[in-house]
């Protein structure tokens, strides 16, 4: 939202439009064929208008345990899987439910800036993590971290805000260790469909007794462009669903209905429409790293699902300079100093690039502008 104040009152030349890259979501609508059935469910289903469960319809939560069995090659029932309104909601609502003031999170750097706010907004304190080589985040420096407060540790891959795909091998190695304290592992995986890599990311539905560690949160919004609608779910443990049911129920009493019948219709018809999408993206990321060459003394750090993340060579602050970006070279995108705490100076010289809105001819422009770059 700050962001979107560096814009106000700024008129683009038509030959130089803004070029909006910082924010993670698609700005296309819904296929056609799915808006189609959206029109339909509002004019011919009543039920369609009314409070429904407040842990999604079962239909839904059906189709998703059977989906994300099949995704991750594990196990997963109805049970086990509830539908929020987006997810951000399914994150706050696991928080809720396994948090208490003054408890502790351990969040990877750069955060996920929602995530930190909302710890922030909720009294418990988010411990960082710095990411090392490669923005990992370490699972040997993680447990120096975990004292009798910690409650969680919290991921997100692919990440945002660096686009890093975490290896099996990694993800495992932090289930294992939350295994290990008794505290949850919450993963985010909000841009799963844009996943570079073919067949199951990781294991964890795997693992014997999964639900006792593991909270997943996943978002439909991106995979059917529902951004608009808010449908998202968490999947975990059903008694500790039953405590997040109570938070749900406070802040929205249940998820949108025309979400919901999109969010199933999309499961069941949308498979190879979703496919093109992912091979879209995946083109628009070969496309970044095409052309990293041309921007001299500038570090590609990160890059996936909709992201690169980059370490600029300027002497001014990323805070500094992307609202500069704005007035100078009409790019909109976020600094690194909104993604990592206030101590590390790391954050100055990064910025964040959402490339998932851009075609190739976008892609090009946005170089050909931050080359041109004379401060």
């Amino acid at each position: 939202m700050e962001a979107r104040r560096w814009i106000e009152g700024i008129r683009f030349p038509e030959d130089r439009p803004l070029i909006n890259v910082s924010q993670a979501a698609p700005v296309d609508p819904p296929p056609q064929a799915l808006r189609q059935v959206m029109a339909d469910v509002a004019l011919r289903r009543d039920d369609a208008h009314l409070y429904g469960p407040v842990l999604g319809n079962p239909d839904l939560r059906e189709a998703l345990a059977v989906e994300t069995a099949a995704h991750y090659v594990g196990s997963v029932n109805a049970t086990q899987v509830a539908i929020t309104s987006g997810c951000n909601q399914a994150f706050s609502a696991a928080i809720a439910a396994l948090c208490g003031e003054e408890d502790e999170v351990i969040l990877p750097t750069p955060w996920y800036f929602n995530h930190k706010m909302w710890l922030d907004m909720s009294g418990i304190k988010a411990v960082p993590l710095k990411c090392g080589d490669g923005m990992m985040p370490d699972p040997q420096r993680a447990e120096r971290l975990i004292t009798h407060k910690t409650r969680a540790i919290a991921l997100v891959t692919p990440n945002n805000p660096t686009g890093v795909e975490y290896p099996d091998h990694l993800v495992l190695a932090f289930f294992e260790l939350a295994q290990k304290y008794g505290i949850h592992l919450i993963v985010d995986e909000t841009y799963r469909d844009f996943d570079s890599r073919i067949g199951a990311p990781h294991a964890l539905f795997q693992q014997k007794d999964w639900e006792q560690t593991l909270v997943h949160l996943y978002s439909f919004s991106k995979a059917y462009r529902l951004t608009g609608h808010r449908v998202g779910a968490i999947i975990t443990d059903a008694a500790l669903l039953s405590e997040t049911e109570k938070f749900l129920d406070t802040v929205a009493i249940c998820p949108s209905q025309l979400g919901q019948h999109a969010a199933l219709w999309g499961i069941n018809n949308l498979k190879q429409w979703l496919s093109g999408e992912r091979h879209e993206i995946l083109a628009r990321r070969a496309a970044i790293a095409e052309g990293m060459p041309q921007l001299s003394g500038w570090r590609l750090l990160g890059l996936g699902a909709y992201f690169a993340y980059l370490e600029h060579p300027l002497e001014m602050s990323s805070a500094d300079l992307a609202p500069k970006l704005v007035e100078e070279a009409g790019i909109l995108c976020l600094p690194g100093t909104m993604f990592c705490p206030k101590d590390d100076p790391s954050g100055a010289k990064q910025l964040r690039i959402a490339f998932a809105n851009l075609d190739a001819d976008g892609i090009d422009m946005l170089f050909k502008r931050l080359t041109a770059l004379s401060f």
